[in-house]
Parts: C-alpha cells; structure tokens; sequence
C-alpha cells in the first residue's frame, strides 16, 4: 500500500469551574499543553493523533451555566457559549463534590461536543480522564485502525472493524416488509409516515457525511431459506443463531436492489412469519432469546422477525388485518443503523454518563467520530487508487493519457495534499470535504474509459492479429517484387547489340 502519513489534530478546551482549579497546575491559568499519541497502523502508515489543549477559567456566563440543577439543564445552557466548529471538544470541570453529576459518575457526555469532568484532585488524575473522555468522543486506535482495516494486518483488528460501512459518498437505505403468507395476514405499515418521522432526523445530520436515499418495497411469498424448529415447551418455532447466515441468501435474491446501485445498499428487512411458523423467536449462541427479535448483518443491514397475535377465537376470517407498530420497528432499525456506522456505545466506561441524542439519532460529537474515521479512510483510498494508477500506466508504454484525466489526478493529488493540510490544523469539516473531492477525482480517473487495458496490446500480439490479415496480400505482391527483380538482374547481364 501506498505511505500515508496523517496527523490528527483536536482542538480542545479544559474549563474549570469554581472549586475545582487542581492544585498542582505548572503555572497559572490560562495556559496551553499539548499531547501526542502515536497510532502505528503498519510500516509504511502512521497516524499521529494531537490534542491542542487550552486551560482557562469559566466566564462568568458560564459559571452560572454550571449552577444549573441537572447535569443537562447545565449542558443545555452551556451550549450557546462554546465553541461548536466540528471536531472540537470543551470539557468543563466540575468540583470534586459536584452535585451536578449523580453518585458514582465521574464523565457526563452531553449531545453537543462537550461534557462535563470531576476535577479528580490532581492534575495528573484529570489528564488521564480527559484522556478517556476525548478517546469516546472523537476517536480511538481501534477506531483509527478500523477506517484503515485494508491496510492493517489481518490478526491485529479487533472482531468489529470489519463490521462498520466502507466510508462511501452516497448509501441506499431500503426497507423491505416480507409477508410470505399473504391469504393469512393482510399486512400494513405506514414506513412513509416512519422514515419521516424516525429516518429522516438521523439522515440529516449524516447528509453531512454522505447522500443517502430512501426506498420501501413489499415482497410476497418471499420465505427465509432456513426452516424454524419447533419448541414444545413454548409451543413457538426457533431460529438459533448459527442458521441466522443461511436466512439471507435466498432472502436477498428477491430484493434486487443491490444490482442496480452505484453505492453501497443497506437492507433492512420486516419478516412477517406465515401462520404455520408463528410465534418465530430468534435464539442467541447461548439459547435465549433475543429482545428484540433481530439480528443485523456486517455491511449488509438487518431483519427483524414481526410476530401476529393468533387471532382469539379459532373461526376468525382471514386474512387477519395486521397494523405494524412502526415505533417499535424503527427503533431496532435506527440501533442497527448505528452499529453498521460504528456508532455503538457499548464500550464506554462504567463511570461515563451519555446523554441519549434523542429525536437526531446521533450526537454531535459522534457525527464527528465518523467524520475523523471516513477523512482518514478517503485519504487511505485515494492514495492506494492513484498508486494503482501509476503501476498500470508504468505497464503499459504506449498507452495515451488525455488531458480530463490528467487533470483528475492533479486535482485529487492536490485535494489529498489539502485534506492532510487541513487535518493537521485542526480544521475536520474542511479536511473532510477536501478527502471526498479527491476520492471522486481519483475514480474519475481511474474508471475513465480511454484508460482501459484492453485498448492496449503489447507488440508481440499486435504482429499475431495482423500477420494473417497481411500475409494473402502479401505474398503475390512479394513474388512480383521478385520477378521484377530478377528481370533487371537479367537485362543487366544481357550485351547490348552494337549496330
């Protein structure tokens, strides 16, 4: 892989509130500290993450901020007051007797890009919170290494970085409702008025990242290729978790959405059991069953098994009328849209108190998160397109290169150039709008169909197309020349006749 060298930079304010000044600051506020931390990817890739810290008092508007009752009327109030340019992070410290914070939590994580930290005593003690808390809300190594998975090798990932979406400049989100019993249930879901209501919050914050597009079909008769067990002791049918993988295929077949898209597809799909298979439960490894009656796939998207009530009493017509709770469904799909982005929180310490994003989907700071991890990937991609580049136009010699294509490779070279420039002033919005102008100008480049191998021969197959064109022609035009020859050569021996 082509060498890339980025170096992250996160500009960060520590603000103490009343009471909560460590005592064994170096020197007197406010004063600026930096920290770097080194992510080693492998020989040829490193990324060097920097946190630019700057340490000051609270205003006076922002200590009456922090007198508020609840950690999120504080957080609420000190919204307007800070710095909220992408990529940012503001921690305000709070005394070590701070009630704002419930017992036991030391980190409250607001919905914006800042959260509030228990002084901790010492400086040192501080550090290493904030050290924590800017590892949940802007990036990790594991998450560094996750956007860099092509170039890491295979037994140093961790199970999930292949789990998250390839960083991408558009997704097509499709919901589909399968109902493969259509004489039985007659099935209705209201998904226009669900993705307004659900989907489209969450699609506008991320519309930063990419284009996304929404699409809704209903399949019938479309069954999962694995046949449930049958449980007797709860009169249900089971699929365990190891026939999950086996369900998606045949499923798949049917949706055809994949086929047709330039982007990457995310299915998520409403399984409607038929009457001989209700109630359908899915099973964990372990044999319990799942909360949600869901399971979401790597890259893929997620199904969600939607049981129908047996009707009361047995003479009841069908098909039965059934009205899908979209609240219920669109929660697993949003959870599982979040985990396909590598926006789950189940790894956060004990002692972090998150807020939930609430209507969005997302918070601020996560939106952030993917911003770091898809720039860093962009410039990952682009430089492995352009070295791959150059080798095939090394290969072939004679190959023609015009100028819209040269100029792409300029452009992407130059937005590259500008998106690791970007980085390493701290600037995420522009550095991440700079690596998704050199992706497309590196496809462009690449896929451009003048630069097509197959236009070009090497010299030993060219002789092997055209010599048996040529040959017929060739050969009564050569025997002519011959006789010509020798007819001269004739003449010439031939005494002229002296008279």
């Amino acid at each position: 892989a082509a060498p890339v060298q980025v170096r992250l930079v996160v500009p960060m304010a520590v603000v103490f509130g009343p009471g909560s000044v460590p005592g064994d600051l170096p020197r007197p506020l406010p004063f600026r500290d930096v920290q770097e931390m080194e992510i080693s990817v492998n020989l040829r890739t490193s990324v060097t993450t920097r946190y630019e810290m700057l340490y000051r008092s609270t205003t006076g508007q922002e200590e009456a901020a922090l007198a508020a009752a609840t950690a999120q009327e504080a957080d609420a109030a000190l919204h307007p007051l800070q710095d909220t340019t992408l990529g940012s992070l503001t921690m305000y410290v709070v005394p070590e007797t701070s009630s704002l914070l419930p017992q036991g939590i030391n980190v409250y994580v607001g919905k914006r890009r800042s959260a509030l930290v228990r002084a901790g005593g010492s400086l040192a003690a501080l550090q290493a919170r904030l050290r924590e808390v800017t590892q949940v809300m802007s990036f990790t190594a594991s998450s560094i290494a996750a956007a860099l998975s092509d170039r890491v090798p295979n037994g140093q990932l961790s199970p999930d970085a292949r789990r998250y979406l390839k960083s991408s400049l558009g997704y097509e989100i499709t919901f589909s409702l399968l109902n493969p019993d259509p004489k039985s249930h007659s099935v209705d879901w209201d998904i226009e008025g669900a993705v307004s209501r659900y989907v489209k919050p969450v699609l506008d914050k991320l519309s930063l990242v990419a284009n996304f597009s929404v699409d809704s079909q209903i399949l019938y008769y479309a069954v999962l290729g694995v046949t449930p067990r049958y449980d007797k002791e709860s009169s249900s049918f089971l699929l365990s978790a190891h026939s999950l993988p086996h369900v998606i295929n045949p499923v798949e077949a049917r949706l055809g959405s994949s086929a047709a898209s330039l982007y990457p597809v995310l299915n998520f799909l409403l399984y409607v059991p038929e009457r001989s298979h209700s109630p359908l439960y899915i099973q964990d490894k372990d044999g319990a069953p799942v909360s949600t009656n869901a399971f979401h796939s790597p890259r893929w998207g997620g199904i969600m098994v939607y049981n129908v009530e047996a009707p009361a009493s047995p003479q009841a017509s069908l098909p039965l009328h059934v009205d899908v709770d979209m609240a219920r469904v669109m929660e697993v799909f949003l959870a599982q849209l979040r985990l396909l982005f590598g926006l789950s929180r189940e790894e956060v310490p004990p002692e972090f108190l998150l807020e939930r994003p609430g209507n969005e989907g997302l918070a601020d700071w996560e939106l952030d998160h993917l911003l770091w991890a898809h720039t860093v990937e962009n410039i990952a991609t682009v430089s492995t397109t352009l070295t791959s580049l150059a080798q095939l136009l090394d290969k072939i010699g004679n190959i023609v290169i015009k100028d819209d294509v040269a100029s792409e490779v300029y452009r992407a070279v130059a937005s590259v150039q500008s998106a690791v420039t970007e980085l390493s002033l701290g600037h995420l919005h522009a550095a991440f709008q700079a690596s998704k102008e050199a992706v497309t100008s590196s496809e462009r480049a690449f896929f451009d169909p003048s630069l097509l191998h197959l236009l070009y021969f090497p010299d030993d197959q060219k002789f092997a197309i055209y010599i048996p064109l040529f040959l017929p022609m060739a050969v009564p035009i050569l025997l002519s020349l011959v006789k010509i020859v020798r007819e001269t050569r004739q003449r010439k021996k031939e005494p002229t006749k002296m008279d």
